[in-house]
Order: structure tokens, then C-alpha cells, then sequence
């Protein structure tokens, strides 16, 4: 600490207040998805009652969940490997918990702006999968074993047209920083009118979304805890708070991605029209953030109360004959389209 700095200006100081606040948006994110999504409008689609008992209007059943798991016994199955049985879901949420470093808020409201945002994002959400490996074998149980093979199997083939989903995004603006994609989105136009990308990338948008989709393990691409055969999957022998971590990883995860493609397709905190330079963004940045994400999270699980469950074949055709050529045709384009305006 140098001489006329403030304990604000230490480094390790503004790295834990950096590692609290992230670690507050996790359980946060979880829980604003769980009742607004799981609970509300899965009701709303259902034509049925939500929990309507836990607080006004059931809105605090997720907390009461939450305190019910908390209380309950934290099993390990006796011929488990103790060791990596626990560290499991840890690794999952640690995956979860960085995706939140590089998404912005604001020109300035961001955890670490890194030059290499995009690269980095994809590069810790591949973490998850080694957590899911671990869960599976570490459980010494037939079924989990089988889920953690699927979820692995199937979060592997999906990582590839997420990422070529991306790549589109990164020609046309031209870095890998997240804020300098918002940026970019800011100064493209089709004629006068500024618009996001999703007008240009709209297939791209498409694939993210479902690509998001299956590395959530959600429905229709929820073989891996597919109940009807695996009974929950690699999550079976979980109990009590370990099982909470991964269900506070799900949502927080889908929340992330959610996220992520606000700021890459649909410009992120930016507003049209007005200057990505004022100040006002430290306000308005994250509630518009906000509501792109809600958006975006509305048709991830739209999805999945719609579609039913797909064979392990048609999941793996999905990815490999349909999303990844769609992704390659469309860089293609991109990169044609980059190089005929330029």
C-alpha cells in the first residue's frame, strides 16, 4: 500500500470485495430464475397453481427449499471416494462462479474487464464438465456413472457449436472482450437505425440458445438426469447441501449464459441512442442488463417446459449434423460480409 492510497485502492482489498460480490450473485441469480421461471411461469404455461403457501404469493418457496436442504443429512455412499465425491459439486459451482468475472454491467461495472472475455467465458464453463465426471464416478453407483458418461458425452459435443456460435459474433466486431463487443454493437448500423447483432446473427442466436440448452442438462437435453431411467443421474446419491450446490449451479449457470448472450447478441447494457460513454450507465447499465437477460432466460426455459426429451442419437445428431454446419455456414457468411465492407 503506497503512500495517499485509500484501502479502496489496494489490490487485495478490491479483489475480495470482487470475490463477495460475485459470490452473492450466484445464490442471488439461482433464486430470481427458480421462483420467476421454475415456479411462476412454469405454472402460468401449465395452466396450474404455483407454491402459493411460503410467503405472498409462494415467493419465498425457493428460500424455504433452500433452509430444507440445508437441514438435511449430508450422505456419502460407503464405497464412494470420499474425497472426490465431495469436491464435485465445488468444482461445478467454481465453474458457475466464474463465468460472472467477465460479464458487464456497465462500461465500468465489471468484475475484470479482460481483452480475452470471450475466450475465457468458454474456457471455464468447459470446468463444469470435469465436475460432472467426478460426480459420476466418485458416487460409486451404476446410475450416476451412466449420467456423468452421458452429461460429459453431451457437454462436450455442444461446447463446439456454442463456441462456433460465438465466433461469428467476434469477426463482426472484431475483439474478444466482452465490453468491446457491446461497443462495437453500439457503432454498427444497417443504414440509420443502430441494431444488435441478433439481426445479423440471428442463426447464430439460435444455436447459442440451443447449445445453452443442453450444457444446462435441461429438457429437451436432460438425458444425463433423465428420471425415468437414471433416477436424477450423476446427482443421485447427492443429499442435503451438496445436492444444493448444484442446483444453485444450474440456475446460476443458465443465468450466466443468459448473460452472455445479452452482451453478444442483443448489446448488453446499451441503450440506442444514447452515448455508451455517459454516465447514466452506471444506473440504467444494469437494469437494462437485466431485462435482456430475463428475456433470453424466458426462451431458454420456454424450451424446456415445451419440447419433450430427446434420444441420446437424436441429441448427438442434433449437435453434430445440424447446429455445428449451421454454425460454419454462417461464420462463412460473416467473414464474407466482413471482408466485402471493409
Amino acid at each position: 500500500m503506497m503512500l495517499g492510497d485509500t484501502i479502496f485502492d489496494v489490490y487485495w482489498f478490491q479483489t475480495v470485495i470482487k470475490v463477495l460480490v460475485v459470490a452473492l450473485l450466484i445464490p442471488t441469480t439461482a433464486l430470481i430464475l427458480g421462483i420467476v421461471f421454475l415456479f411462476k411461469v412454469m405454472s402460468w404455461m401449465q395452466s396450474r397453481l404455483g407454491p402459493q403457501e411460503a410467503g405472498p404469493k409462494g415467493l419465498l418457496q425457493l428460500l424455504a427449499d433452500g433452509a430444507k436442504f440445508l437441514q438435511k443429512e449430508d450422505l456419502t455412499p460407503m464405497s464412494a471416494d470420499v474425497r472426490v465425491f465431495r469436491m464435485a459439486p465445488i468444482v461445478v459451482l467454481m465453474s458457475t462462479f466464474l463465468l460472472f468475472v467477465i460479464i458487464p454491467a456497465s462500461p465500468n461495472l465489471v468484475v475484470e474487464n479482460l481483452p480475452n472475455g470471450v475466450f475465457f467465458a468458454f474456457a471455464v464453463s468447459s470446468l463444469s464438465v470435469i465436475g460432472v465426471l467426478m460426480a459420476g464416478w466418485a458416487s460409486a453407483n451404476k446410475y450416476a456413472l451412466l449420467g456423468g458418461i452421458r452429461a460429459a458425452g453431451q457437454l462436450i459435443a455442444y461446447e463446439l457449436p456454442m463456441v462456433l456460435a460465438v465466433v461469428g459474433v467476434v469477426i463482426q466486431a472484431g475483439t474478444l472482450s466482452m465490453n468491446g463487443i457491446v461497443v462495437a454493437q453500439a457503432g454498427f448500423h444497417i443504414g440509420p437505425i443502430p441494431v444488435p447483432y441478433i439481426v445479423t446473427q440471428f442463426p447464430m442466436f439460435l444455436v447459442f440458445l440451443a447449445a445453452t440448452q443442453a450444457e444446462l442438462t435441461q429438457a429437451p437435453f436432460d438425458m444425463p438426469v433423465a428420471e425415468s431411467e437414471l433416477v436424477a443421474g450423476y446427482q443421485v446419491e447427492y443429499s442435503g447441501f451438496r445436492f444444493l450446490f448444484f442446483f444453485m449451479a444450474e440456475f446460476a449457470t443458465a443465468f450466466a449464459f443468459a448473460a452472455i448472450a445479452a452482451t453478444l447478441f442483443l448489446g448488453g447494457y446499451y441503450v440506442p441512442g444514447l452515448d455508451i460513454n455517459s454516465g447514466i450507465y452506471w444506473v440504467l447499465g444494469p437494469i437494462v442488463l437485466f431485462t435482456k437477460i430475463m428475456l433470453v432466460s424466458f426462451l431458454i426455459f420456454w424450451f424446456r417446459f415445451t419440447y419433450p426429451r430427446f434420444r441420446e442419437d437424436q441429441l448427438q445428431r442434433f449437435a453434430w449434423k445440424w447446429l455445428i454446419p449451421i454454425s460454419l455456414v454462417w461464420i462463412s457468411v460473416t467473414a464474407l460480409f466482413k471482408v466485402w465492407v471493409a
